[in-house]
């Protein structure tokens, strides 16, 4: 049905802008659009009365020499300023050129170059009809998923040896 930018979107740099503006203003506004992540896709198609929904995640990470390539790439998407609630002062220098800092400080790679994260999550959902499988009542199975499988059972809170 479609795509959308997922919740990890530009993870690197809201993290160094609400850091930084916090370190120079003593108080941080948000700065990148948020994003939904794979489980609050699929419950929107369910609420617009898809069946069967699926979502899928791809990350891209895209490298940059340095992250001011990436700002200028999302201006020349139209990715700036799009929240309504947003703060209507202008970043200031001193936040934008220690933003930049900690981005290299916290993620540049071996090479010098910096990732942005791009979540990617593919949606997927069917016009109900009454062919579509349906769930089985809860404890109506008649075989343990583990034995299906031939592993061990182990709780959640286990871990494996």
């Amino acid at each position: 049905i479609g795509a959308i930018f997922g919740g990890a979107t530009l993870t690197e740099l809201r993290q160094a802008l609400l850091q930084a503006e916090d370190e120079v203003s003593g108080g941080a506004s948000f700065r990148v659009s948020p994003f939904a992540d794979a489980i609050d896709a699929a419950g929107l198609l369910q609420r617009a009365g898809f069946a069967l929904p699926v979502a899928d995640v791809d990350r891209v990470k895209v490298r940059y020499g340095h992250p001011i390539e990436l700002l200028r790439d999302l201006r020349r998407m139209g990715e700036t300023s799009v929240l309504l609630d947003r703060s209507r002062k202008p970043m200031s220098r001193r936040v934008l050129a220690r933003a930049m800092e900690l981005y290299v400080e916290r993620f540049a790679e071996a090479d010098g170059r910096v990732p942005a994260t791009f979540e990617i999550v593919a949606v997927t959902g069917w016009a109900p009809h009454e062919s579509q499988q349906k769930p089985l009542r809860p404890g109506s199975a008649k075989m343990r998923l583990a034995d299906a499988l031939g592993v061990q059972e182990q709780s959640a809170g286990e871990k494996p040896v």
